[in-house]
């Protein structure tokens, strides 16, 4: 089967290029083609040589998933159904503004977290997506999106936060950040990728160590026994634990901050208590607060919470002097909203789940 190139980063492609006998720049080329340019067809690349081209067609190719269904919200959101391989799609969502454009990427497909307040979580987990199914998802976008006057790209940001706790699938993910970073492929700064985790603690203090970005973790709970519930994996690492893993991510980090999301369920979370416990935990911690109204999906039982509950809950956490945020809901009428993505997922989860993650 021929070497999908997308599943390499730089320094896999400089691997199989020296493998085909050939000069180490020749990589950086075919990289700038495919990434920067995002060409898939090896007759094209006209600064390679016409032999080497003839070589590559044989034996490699560049291979994204395939777009199933795509879908523009009245207020702009780009939504993306991908096909993968094992009978599964994906979805991945760019969000336009007017200072930036963040593309949010999945990284699993399905998620065997079990959030109760997620879509994702719902339809079980398949499996792993490959490093090119990933970045794939970065090279489709740019392609469809294209270039805004000047020539510059529309996505300026990545956020990886769609389908999937990028953690569990850590060697990859880590491969597609580097893609990411690297200038010879799509030079985005550290600081404007972000990874958002459920809380890996090993996983966490790995990345700091392989390749730090900014990090986002979905808290949606003051205490123990409330995030137990919301967020299983906390029972296997505390809030306690996974605090002091973000003290020591900020260590390497290249914002000086974590910043915590926090789905907002009526009756739930957002009571004035909440927030007290929310302040307390949280001392010491640098950070800021994103608020996330929640986005209801049919088999949940909760509900949003009201404005007034989240403008007060604000207010407290902001007069204490922690920057909090009310995240904008956007795509809603795509289901592309925070917690709606939900493709079409093979659930394999019990045969699946003891196989993914970093060991503790």
């Amino acid at each position: 089967m021929p070497q999908n190139l997308l599943d390499l980063d730089g320094e896999g492609l400089a691997r199989y290029i020296d493998d085909l006998g050939e000069k180490p720049f020749r990589a950086r080329q075919l990289q700038r083609w495919i990434h920067r340019a995002g060409e898939s067809e090896f007759a094209s690349m006209s600064d390679l040589a016409k032999d080497f081209r003839e070589r590559l067609s044989s034996c490699a190719e560049v291979r994204a998933p395939r777009i199933l269904r795509s879908g523009v919200s009245t207020d702009g959101t780009h939504k993306w159904l991908l096909e993968v391989e094992g009978g599964s799609a994906i979805e991945s969502v760019f969000i336009p503004e007017a200072d930036r454009g963040t593309l949010c990427v999945s990284t699993q497909a399905g998620c065997a977290l079990d959030c109760s307040f997620c879509s994702t979580g719902k339809q079980g987990f398949n499996r792993n997506l490959s490093v090119g199914e990933i970045i794939g998802q970065l090279w489709i976008a740019n392609r469809e999106l294209g270039a805004r006057p000047g020539g510059e790209r529309a996505i300026s940001n990545v956020v990886l936060m769609g389908m999937g706790e990028p953690l569990l699938n850590f060697d990859n993910t880590v491969a597609a950040l580097h893609l990411m970073l690297d200038d010879n492929a799509y030079g985005l700064s550290r600081r404007r990728v972000t990874l958002s985790t459920s809380g890996i603690v090993p996983a966490i203090d790995a990345l700091r160590d392989a390749c730090p970005v900014a990090l986002a973790v979905s808290l949606h709970a003051p205490n123990d026994s409330l995030r137990d519930q919301l967020v299983p994996i906390n029972r296997k690492y505390p809030l306690r634990v996974l605090l002091d893993a973000c003290l020591r991510y900020l260590e390497k980090a290249p914002r000086d901050f974590v910043t915590f999301e926090y789905v907002m369920l009526d009756g739930i979370n957002d009571m004035p208590e909440h927030a007290d416990q929310l302040l307390e935990i949280l001392e010491g911690v640098p950070c800021k607060i994103n608020l996330i109204p929640f986005n209801p999906f049919p088999q949940s039982s909760y509900r949003r919470s009201s404005r007034e509950a989240i403008r007060d809950f604000a207010q407290t956490l902001n007069a204490a002097g922690i920057v909090t945020t009310v995240r904008k809901t956007r795509g809603e009428d795509i289901d592309a909203a925070c917690g709606q993505l939900a493709g079409q997922v093979i659930d394999r989860t019990r045969r699946a789940i003891k196989l993914v993650g970093v060991s503790a």
